[in-house]
């Protein structure tokens, strides 16, 4: 008898050790996965947030992610409850076998009925042990899937990594794309500007001494009674003379102006506010203004001026450079700008 209750009492404190290590297994592993939680969500969040096209990969996972996580909290408080009810248990058993274990010392009468609840007490454990080893094998289950889970956020770590050096070595591309392309339009313009001036000086030249022609800023103005019949946009001898050498100064100069600067004349057309008759040929301004810049251009076409180099363009009476209806602001207004500029 006396060697039957050393051998319960020695099992009986192999059991709480092993629940205790199971308890605190738990909770280690609970603790570390939402350890690895917060980390993971910090770390996603600070590195991921200038990356537009990576986040919408890694947005889906992450949710996924984080369902997982969820679900396998929930799990872990689930096996937190049921190693807590294990453990009440335990308790009670103990205290239980305390107290047979005290009617068993003060009589031989009460050996028999402790026997038998010692006996139930034991097949409760049993299922108790049971139910703690199911707990363990959750416990395992929830450590692997931490390790994929970590497997995984150290992917995305990597990808982001890529991604961002990736974006780096763009933006250093594009911002020396952007230096060298201004640096070249500086230079195109610059070029530009000289050969304007030349361009300039020979019309200055060749049309010294007209008071029909004037220059406003980096345009050639032509008065339009110089070169058309008042409502007509066919040129009269006097504005083919003059187109003529125009003509002439723009072909020399096509001559010395690289092929690569895309150089074009742009021939536009000004009207005054007068509306025209509905009986003309025009049916208002823009027709004419649009039609007398036209017949500048064929005609200088027809001088051997390459059509690619000439843009005509009419703006009616909405673009005045003279205010007022006084008839020399009429006169002003009526006109044709030519200016070299690039395409």
């Amino acid at each position: 008898m006396a060697l039957a209750r050393n051998r319960r009492r020695e099992r009986g404190i192999d059991y709480w050790p092993g629940f205790v290590d199971a308890l605190a297994t738990l909770l280690l592993a609970i603790m570390f996965l939402l350890v690895v939680f917060v980390l993971a969500q910090f770390f996603l969040s600070r590195e991921i947030s200038g990356q537009d096209q990576v986040l919408n990969r890694l947005n889906s996972q992450i949710a996924e992610l984080t369902e997982l996580l969820a679900l396998e909290r929930s799990s872990s408080q689930d096996l937190e409850d049921a190693l807590a009810n294990v453990q009440a248990s335990l308790s009670a058993a103990e205290s239980e076998r305390s107290r047979l274990q005290q009617l068993l010392d003060s009589g031989s009468g009460a050996v028999s009925a402790a026997e038998q609840k010692i006996g139930r007490l034991s097949a409760s454990l049993d299922e108790e042990r049971q139910v703690s080893q199911r707990a363990l094998s959750q416990v395992e289950l929830l450590n692997q899937q931490i390790a994929a889970l970590r497997s995984q956020l150290a992917a995305l770590e990597d990808a982001l990594e890529a991604s961002e050096a990736k974006d780096a070595a763009s933006q250093t591309k594009i911002a020396d794309l952007g230096k060298r392309l201004n640096v070249a339009l500086a230079q195109r313009v610059q070029e530009l500007n000289r050969y304007r001036s030349d361009f300039f000086g020979r019309l200055r030249e060749i049309l010294a001494g007209r008071e029909d022609v004037r220059v406003v800023g980096d345009r050639f103005v032509f008065q339009s009674e110089v070169l058309f019949p008042s409502g007509g946009a066919d040129l009269n001898p006097q504005g083919q003379a003059a187109m003529a050498q125009l003509a002439e100064a723009i072909l020399e100069l096509a001559e010395e102006i690289p092929e690569e600067i895309n150089w074009v004349l742009r021939v536009d057309g000004h009207t005054d506010n007068v509306p025209l008759s509905g009986t003309g040929q025009y049916a208002d301004n823009w027709e004419l203004s649009s039609a007398r810049a036209t017949s500048v251009v064929k005609f200088l076409i027809s001088q051997g001026v390459p059509a690619r180099r000439l843009v005509a363009a009419g703006f009616g009476e909405f673009q005045p450079i003279a205010e007022g209806d006084a008839p020399e602001a009429r006169a002003t207004n009526r006109r044709i700008e030519l200016k070299l500029t690039e395409r």
